[in-house]
């Protein structure tokens, strides 16, 4: 259910802000460069880095006109990973944590090299409790992921739609 309210979202960002381009419909932007987002943050998720940044590039290259490219792009994203951090929540009687939380921070720089009056930079966090015997690589880090992905694309159409 996520998934389809998130698509619909992009969705709406791309046909409102003329980037998108359904039936024909001619567009300025035809290009978008997604870098690499390193993970600059002090407790390393290895996995972290490369699926925040396919995820990121395959939800525009599938849902949009869009050709991604290593240079020169109209739309340009690029940004790092400032925090990810686990930190206990709650203990139990033996001094062992129950609940853990889960925060993951995503510094983002977003460009429109067509109208530059809309490039923004912005930090974007998420956390979620979890138990602690749960394992982070699972559902917790997906939602993680998929909740900043959503934030960074409702930004992205709040600048570029609340500009026309």
């Amino acid at each position: 259910m996520k998934k389809i309210i998130l698509s619909l979202i992009i969705v709406a960002t791309f046909i409102g802000c003329g980037v998108y381009g359904f039936s024909g419909v001619n567009t300025d932007a035809e290009s978008i460069q997604i870098d690499f987002f390193p993970n600059q943050a002090q407790l390393v998720e290895p996995v972290l880095t490369q699926r925040f940044t396919n995820d990121l590039q395959d939800l525009y290259t599938r849902q949009t006109n869009l050709t991604l490219t290593n240079s020169k792009a109209d739309l340009y994203l690029s940004g790092e990973i400032t925090g990810y951090r686990v930190t206990p929540m709650s203990g139990t009687a033996d001094q062992t944590a129950a609940q853990n939380r889960l925060t993951v921070t995503v510094n983002v720089r977003f460009a429109n090299r067509l109208k530059e009056k809309e490039d923004f930079e912005k930090s974007f966090s998420f956390y979620a409790d979890f138990p602690a015997n749960a394992q982070l690589v699972g559902g917790v880090l997906e939602t993680a992921l998929d909740e900043i992905i959503e934030r960074i694309t409702q930004d992205i159409f709040n600048a570029t739609v609340a500009k026309w």
